[in-house]
């Protein structure tokens, strides 16, 4: 454990992860980096500004984004070989998670230098931690723009057995969301979160049969950046793995109460625990 400031490295490239919206979802960590990087480089050089500005940071930014990664890499790497500390975050969130910032990380390892995360706020895990999905996850991005491509991807997704995590943009939102609904299913539960952190957030949870509605409601419903969280899909009735699971929580509620049976049995086979916990119950009800 370390309780004094953590100077930015020579020769180290430091991933700062940054606010997703409030400025003061920052680390002390991250602060102690970009007040003493020798540079600072980011997706957006104006956004970013901003953030050193209302933490009196003063620094000259070099800018690298997704155009430019691949050439901005290369300037970068000589000036870690030069024995410079670099520091790169993107517009929000962590580097490197739907933002650029990969290109370089792989160009510094494959220089053989250092690279250091600095952890922090991301969209993903934000948005997770008030799912209340008690389920693996895909982080998926986002969709294709055009609708065939976009429902193929969904059709390749339907059958995965875990929550799907989507990021959006406002004017795409509608659409997205009419064929999650029509791929897979009015069932399943979506999470819309939009705005996280800032201002306006919201987080609203519904089938996905109501969820365009939800949408048209509110003009205001379809502002913001949005993640949406996708529910897994139903445990088919009476298949394998329906019989997995049973044979597993037989043995297991021989033993152990039927929460920690459902929760041991959730970890040896992949499957949802709450769907377990039913299941279970419904298990010593037929006994």
């Amino acid at each position: 454990m370390f309780d004094t400031p953590q100077p930015a490295r020579p020769g180290t490239l430091h991933i700062v992860a940054t606010p997703i919206g409030n400025l003061r979802d920052i680390s002390l960590r991250a602060l102690d980096v970009l007040r003493t990087a020798d540079l600072i480089a980011a997706e957006d050089t104006r956004a970013s500004q901003t953030l050193l500005a209302a933490h009196g940071i003063r620094a000259r930014l070099f800018a690298l984004h997704e155009h430019n990664e691949a050439a901005a890499a290369t300037r970068l790497v000589e000036a870690l070989q030069a024995g410079k500390s670099v520091a790169y975050i993107s517009d929000a969130g962590t580097p490197g998670i739907s933002d650029p910032g990969a290109r370089l990380v792989a160009a510094a390892r494959a220089a053989g230098l250092p690279v250091s995360p600095i952890p922090g706020a991301s969209a993903v895990t934000t948005t997770l931690s008030v799912a209340g999905m008690d389920a693996p996850w895909l982080f998926v991005g986002f969709l294709p723009a055009r609708s065939a491509a976009r429902h193929q991807a969904l059709r390749d997704l339907a059958a995965l057995p875990c929550a799907l995590v989507f990021y959006e943009a406002p004017h795409r939102v509608e659409a997205c969301v009419g064929d999650l609904l029509e791929v897979l299913g009015g069932e399943r539960e979506l999470l819309i979160a939009r705005e996280l952190t800032k201002r306006f957030e919201q987080i609203h949870a519904c089938p996905l049969a109501a969820a365009p509605a939800w949408l048209a409601a509110d003009e205001h419903h379809r502002r913001g950046e949005f993640v949406l969280v996708v529910s897994p899909p139903a445990p088919a009735a009476g298949g394998e793995d329906d019989v997995e699971a049973r044979r597993i929580l037989r043995i297991l509620l021989e033993e152990l109460p039927v929460r920690q049976a459902a929760h041991l049995a959730a970890r040896l086979s992949g499957a949802r625990k709450n769907a377990l916990y039913d299941l279970a119950l419904s298990m010593k009800k037929e006994e």
